[in-house]
């Protein structure tokens, strides 16, 4: 499948979409948090696309998470944009649509204190276990 006939379908399904193509391989698309369970749903249950990975970044916006989906046939990258507000840094988990998701939602949570409602096992994976959970080391104002 060409990039193109899924930017149109993408386009059609979730109105709200806001596509940047960055390359024909590369595309972004920004939608709000409320949205993400549809979106991965659609990406990867009925379009085949691999999670890749996901990304975190504390931005002076909020907390933006950034979903890559890989559509392995064609080498195309769609990457799913949404920011949570960092006084409620919360967002509904993907890991039960796509098991890929429940480690890195962890390490976000415990990195970033983004907490992914629905997520059965938001435990540490990287800091030590006396580590205070108020705490985020990539947080802009961690000190």
């Amino acid at each position: 499948m060409s990039p193109r006939p899924l930017e149109r379908e993408i386009k059609e399904k979730f109105p709200k979409v806001k596509i940047y193509e960055h390359s024909p391989k590369r595309f972004y698309l920004s939608m709000p948090k409320e949205e993400i369970r549809k979106i991965a749903d659609f990406l990867f249950k009925e379009k085949g696309l691999r999670l890749s990975i996901m990304t975190g970044i504390d931005t002076r916006e909020g907390i933006e998470i950034l979903y890559h989906f890989s559509e392995d046939k064609t080498g195309t990258y769609w990457t799913v944009k949404t920011v949570v507000d960092k006084a409620e840094p919360k967002i509904d988990t993907i890991s039960d649509i796509t098991k890929a998701a429940a480690w890195i939602e962890r390490e976000i949570w415990e990195l970033l204190g983004v907490e992914f409602i629905g997520h059965k096992n938001l435990v540490p994976l990287l800091t030590a276990e006396d580590w205070p959970r108020d705490r985020f080391p990539l947080r802009r104002d961690y000190e």
